[in-house]
């Protein structure tokens, strides 16, 4: 009966652990890897997955009192079939004097070259129009002929035209 529970112990121990999220797995004397899966399905936090992973690394790093460096990252969301969102994280631990360690990451987008540009802007002419005498007489000579205005009233109108000039 020992013997059976023990095959049974050997078994079924192996297949719950199996099941588990793997901890973190050397992969080199300074590498690492982690990987999570969220069981949570649609309900998940992508987010949240990989915040908790890259914790634990930097935790684990911290234990040893080292600095963790990230190498590479790959997620894969919620599939169909049971296929579980997961996080999978590779990482080096070094020394914090480590000169990698103090190296600022390099920026998504960077600019190798700035020049000046010139830029014209056009835009509505607000000054004063210089003012056309003559069509303006015109103007005032087709009223007084279609008897809008009176010869008086023609006559003052165009010595105000004439004296604005």
């Amino acid at each position: 009966m020992k013997i059976f529970n023990l095959a049974i112990l050997v078994i079924i121990i192996p297949m719950l652990f199996g099941c588990a999220n793997p901890s973190i797995v050397k992969l080199s004397p300074d590498t690492y890897m982690l990987s999570k899966e969220d069981h949570a399905g649609i309900f998940g936090s992508m987010a949240k997955l990989k915040a908790d992973v890259i914790s634990e690394a930097n935790a684990f790093a911290e234990s040893q009192g080292k600095v963790a460096i990230p190498i590479a990252a790959k997620e894969s969301p919620v599939g169909a079939f049971g296929k579980w969102a997961s996080f999978e994280y590779q990482f080096r631990v070094v020394d914090k004097n480590d000169p990698e360690a103090r190296r600022t990451p390099k920026p998504d987008l960077t600019i190798d070259k700035t020049e000046k540009v010139d830029v014209e802007i056009k835009s509505k002419d607000l000054t004063a129009k210089d003012r056309d005498v003559y069509t303006e007489l015109i103007k005032l000579d087709d009223l007084r002929e279609k008897g809008i205005l009176t010869e008086e009233e023609f006559q003052t109108l165009k010595k105000k035209v004439l004296s604005e000039q």
